[in-house]
Order: structure tokens, then sequence, then C-alpha cells
């Protein structure tokens, strides 16, 4: 990073009291996918020391001494700026750098590095990075820290005292969340108004104040908030600008905030090889998709997230083919609707205009689908074919979004888990209606039922939003009825909170108290505790492939623990078991390994077996299938 104007003086350059100084900064625009970039029509002026006007000639001379610092520089205001080389624009880092080279060439002059501390021609570019929210923050993070190494910010730390920058990507989706932001940022700024006391005792060890940056759905939803507090943040990225950051950042260094929160209809960061946050993991999340046009009354997301685009099947298999070649055994494939999935890029033959797109029976959507391409079943089972033995989860689909084709891939694929999330966030039909979603509870128990039939093994997941707008207690008992009538292996439920922006918010009255909130998701809990144990009893005596993680940390040295296709934790002892697939005997499960495990018993949130084996993901179902040959012969 090019020094500040404020350290020229350490260059060397010792201005008179009488020199003016003035620079011209030419206007850079954003480089962003939905907007076409415009011809440069006007400057904006920086006048350190002068009054005097800026030279309206196309040449500009800035002269630093006398006669020996100077250098002229064109520019064509009819030049054609295109979004390749709009980062070519001369700003202030072109002029200092100049302005060295000039020290430099002259033979009197001293090198840049005897003059100046290394530290301060070279600034450490240390980041260090919180994430809150959905599995999709965790992979869009991953894709910024890719987009900094990059530019060259390298370097991660562990805490947030041994960082230049740091990065909070936050989410907007409740209250809960976006408070404990706020308490974080509070920290971040005490690191930044304190920075040269904390130093001095030793609190903190960063070389220079840190650079806070908000990123995410809550710096699209707060952008002006967050900037306006008390100088607490630096820069506000959003979702679709994460490529921005590097010039942001560098606004900063000239004593700008830094803010681009545009939405796009195009960003996918396809070509981007995120960074993993998680190092030796043996899973991995890779996003095909952004965005929602789903517009549910309660939610958040298409508004700082966008609408729905999906990246290229091509590219998604490109980087689970790297994620292979790295030891990952599992992907979860991310989106905010991801079973919505439709890849529309490729030849005008494979895209059907205004096709008829297949939603869930008795389910139905305000957005059309204009071109259909290649659909979430197309990509799971082009995935499945190419990496067997490669285990698929996905999350997060849109009961509306599953289609016979996508149910029969997921039974005839055994790499892809019987493991289905289908968010219901009510039980009644009237709160359904309020809540926008395109389907009544009879329809979602009728593909519930479709699911069980097709997929006899499938274990089922859910949303549940207690205390939405207008919300009596008898839709609230619909809504522990259900829970009971399905039989959930897992539910996350929460306390409805209003959201700005929201249809809800602009048309409803979030009328329920908070006190009736909180007893009603206390029903709840209760209701999911009490009907969940059948998901995990009915294990016991099964034979599970299970996917090491890695040690049980309530037993480290003697357990291991691991997830079973259905996505049950699952631990086990950790002794020598043969290896199916090698004749040296027995050796310990070391994480990475699909195991064979005997499910003893079980509790409301986990399994505990035998270890039998280990083995390969497609010897497993291959010996399953011989066995159910076998059976099926003999009846």
């Amino acid at each position: 990073m090019a020094p500040s104007l404020s350290s020229i003086s350490s260059l060397g350059i010792k201005l008179p009291i009488r020199t003016s100084f003035s620079l011209i900064r030419l206007s850079r625009y954003h480089h962003h996918h939905n907007r076409q970039p415009k011809p440069i029509s006007s400057c904006r002026c920086y006048h350190l020391t002068s009054r005097l006007p800026v030279p309206k000639r196309r040449t500009t001379t800035i002269s630093l001494l006398p006669s020996s610092l100077s250098f002229s520089r064109s520019f064509s205001q009819s030049s054609s700026i295109t979004s390749n080389n709009a980062a070519e624009i001369p700003t202030l880092h072109h002029f200092i750098i100049n302005a060295q080279a000039s020290l430099t060439s002259s033979p009197s002059s001293q090198t840049i590095s005897d003059l100046v501390p290394a530290s301060e021609t070279l600034p450490l570019r240390r980041i260090y990075h919180e994430t809150y929210g959905c599995q999709m923050n965790v992979n869009d993070m991953e894709i910024v820290l890719s987009i900094m190494k990059k530019a060259g910010y390298s370097e991660v730390v562990e805490v947030p005292e041994s960082a230049e920058i740091i990065f909070i990507n936050t989410c907007a989706i409740r209250d809960n969340a976006e408070q404990k932001v706020w308490q974080r940022l509070n920290y971040f700024w005490f690191l930044k108004r304190h920075w040269k006391s904390n130093v001095a005792i030793g609190r903190s060890q960063s070389v220079h104040p840190p650079k806070v940056v908000v990123l995410g759905c809550m710096a699209e939803r707060l952008k002006d908030k967050i900037l306006d507090a008390d100088k607490m943040v630096d820069v506000v990225c959003g979702p679709d600008a994460y490529r921005d950051l590097p010039r942001l950042l560098e606004e900063v260094d000239y004593g700008q905030k830094g803010i681009n929160t545009l939405l796009s209809l195009e960003e996918t960061y396809a070509d981007i090889s995120p960074v993993r946050i998680s190092k030796n993991s043996v899973g991995a999340f890779v996003s095909v998709m952004r965005g929602c046009n789903n517009m549910c009354s309660f939610c958040i997301v298409p508004f700082t997230r966008g609408r729905e685009r999906s990246r290229p099947v091509e590219s998604i298999v490109t980087e689970v083919a790297e994620l292979w070649k790295e030891g990952v055994k599992e992907v979860t494939l991310l989106g905010q609707n991801v079973n919505s999935y439709n890849d529309a890029s490729g030849a005008e033959e494979d895209v059907e205009s205004r096709a008829d797109w297949k939603f869930s029976e008795g389910f139905s959507s305000t957005c059309k689908v204009k071109k259909m391409g290649q659909r979430f079943a197309d990509l799971l089972d082009h995935l499945a074919v190419q990496f067997p033995e490669m285990r698929f989860r996905y999350t997060s689909p849109h009961p509306k979004d599953f289609p016979d084709e996508l149910l029969y891939v997921m039974r005839d694929r055994y790499n892809i888990c019987k493991s289905i999330h289908l968010p219901a966030q009510t039980g009644s039909t009237t709160v359904l209606e309020r809540m926008r979603r395109g389907y009544s509870r009879e329809a979602y128990l009728d593909l519930v039922q479709k699911i069980r039939r097709i997929i006899p093994d499938v274990g089922l997941s859910s949303d549940f939003i207690c205390g939405f707008c207008g919300e009596t207690e008898e839709e609230h008992k619909d809504t522990v009825s259900l829970m009971k009538a399905v039989g959930y292996d897992m539910a996350y439920m929460f306390a409805y909170s209003m959201r700005e922006k929201t249809h809800a918010h602009r048309n409803y009255v979030d009328d329920v108290p908070d006190a009736v909130k909180q007893r009603r998701l206390t029903e709840l809990i209760t209701a999911f505790r009490e009907s969940t144990g059948p998901c995990f009893d009915i294990q016991i005596g099964t034979t599970q492939l299970v996917l090491v993680e890695g040690p049980n940390k309530r037993a480290a040295e003697t357990e291991l623990i691991g997830k079973s296709d259905r996505g049950h934790r699952v631990s086990f002892a950790n002794l020598p078991v043969p290896d199916r697939d090698c004749y040296d005997g027995k050796r310990s499960p070391g994480v990475g390994d699909f195991v064979e495990v005997r499910i003893l018993k079980s509790s409301r949130a986990s399994l505990f077996g035998e270890a039998l084996a280990i083995t390969k993901l497609s010897s497993f179902y291959n010996s399953v299938r011989d066995e159910d040959v076998a059976y099926a012969n003999t009846t």
C-alpha cells in the first residue's frame, strides 16, 4: 500500500511554507455488473494548502520540489473507460508512486528504504474476521478472503487486537443477531479509538489503527445508520459488492468512508475460488445460487440479497473437483432458495423460453420463470455421478420447488444424502396466507407424505416462526399439531421480530406481545422434543454409514463423532476395526473415513453405536443393494 499524503514529508519532500499544492483527482466509478460505465465528465478537487483555482487544461503538472521533482500526466476525457480497465484510472496512489520514482532516480537522493521505516513502506495487512448468521455468510467470508488475498492481504489472525483490518459479516434475519453485531462493533470502536494506549499496554499488537468493515445483509439494510455511528465503521459493503473491497479500503487511506451496497442481477462469484476458513475439514460449503424471488412477507432476504441468479453447472463442478483434491468428502450446496436453481446460461437450444416450471403439487409462486435451463435435479445428478465417493447435502430449500424429478434423483443416487430441510414456518393456513408462502397446511402435509413414500428413510428438518402478526391461539395450536404430526429430526424455532422494508412491516402490525411469543415458543419447543424421539429411536439396530469428523468433545480420548446420511450425529468408541478396502489388518478410523456403525442407543439429539469397519461410500451402498436383492430372492 502506498504511503498516504500525510507521510509525504517522510519521503524527503519539504514543501516551502508558501508553496501551493493542488491535486486533481478524477472521479472513479464503481465497477458493478449491472451498471454501464460512463465517460468521465467531471473532476473532484482536493486542495491541501492552497486556495488557487484548479487549472482547466487537460495536462496537470504537480510540483513537489521547485525544479527536481516534477512530472506531468495527460488525461483524455474522450477515452473509453470499460469495466476491465476502470481500475487503471490514476488515483492518489499513482501520484505518490511517481513521486517516489522521481526521488529514487535522482543521483543525489536516497532510496525510499533509507528514508522510511519498513513498517510504513510495507504496512502489514493482517485480517481478522467474524461471521454471524447462516452458512451462506460463512461461504461469503471465504469469497471475501479470496478477493483480499489476491489484493495482497494474505495474513489472517486469530484475534482482533492483532489486525489492521477487521471484517464482521452480518445477518439481518432477526433482531438478536443484529444486537450481537452492535456489541462487537462497540469493542472494535474501542480498539480504533484507543489504539495507541492499547499498544502501549500490550492490549493491541496491530501496527496501525484497525479499519472496521461491515459486510453482508446488515450492511445493506442499515448502511446509513452504521456509517453515522460516531466513526465506528470505515467501510460498509453489501453481499454483491465484495469485489470492490480493495478499492473501498484504499479510499479509507485518503480520509474517506467506503460504501458499496448495490445489488446485482448477475453477480454469483462463480470465478472466485474461496479461501476455506475451516482447515483440514472433511466438509465444505459451495454456493450454487444467490438471492430469492419468493417475497415472503416476513423476510428481509430479497431486499438484502437481491433477486435469484444461478452459477453455471461447469463452475460448480470445477470447485467441487478442487475440494475433492483437498480431501473434502462431503459438500453442502448453498442458496437462499437452493432448489430453485436454474442455470439458463447454456446454448439457446438448451434453454426453454417460458417453459412450464414445475412446482411441488399444490404450491405456487408470484414470480414466474422466464427461461428454464438446468434445474436443481440436473445439478445434483451431475455431481453425484461425477464424484461417486463424495456425499452431497443442500440447504436452504423452499417447499414449492420439490418436483418429482428431484425426489427420484435423491432416491436413486446413493451419495445424495437422504435429508431434506422443509421450512413450514407455521402450521396454520391463514397465517401462511399472511406470510405469502404460496401453499396451505394441507399441501405441505401432502408433500411430506410424498417425500416419505418416495424416500422412505428420509430425515426432515424445518423452520418455525412463533407470534407472527395477528397470530391467534388457534393458529398457534395448528403449528403445534403440525409439529407433532410430521415428527421432525431437527427444527429451528424463533419468536417473530419485525424487519423494516418487508411486506409485513408495510402492511401488518406486530401485535403479539413478547411474553406471548416466548410462551408459544416454549410450547413449540416442548412439542418438538416430544415428537423427535421416534426419529432417533427407529435407528437402533440399524447399520449407518458415518463420516468421521473428529473426536467427540465429551470423550476426546476414547470416542469419535460424525454424521450419518440422514444427518444425525453419531458417536462411537475409537477402536481398531477392519478396513474393507485394505487387507492389512485393523486400524483406528481417522477424520474423513467412512465407517459402518451399528446403532446401539439414542437420545433426542444424537446416536451412539459400535464401529464395524472402515469402508468406501460406493462399497457400502453396493453391499446394501446386494443384501436387498438376496433378501428379495428368498421371499
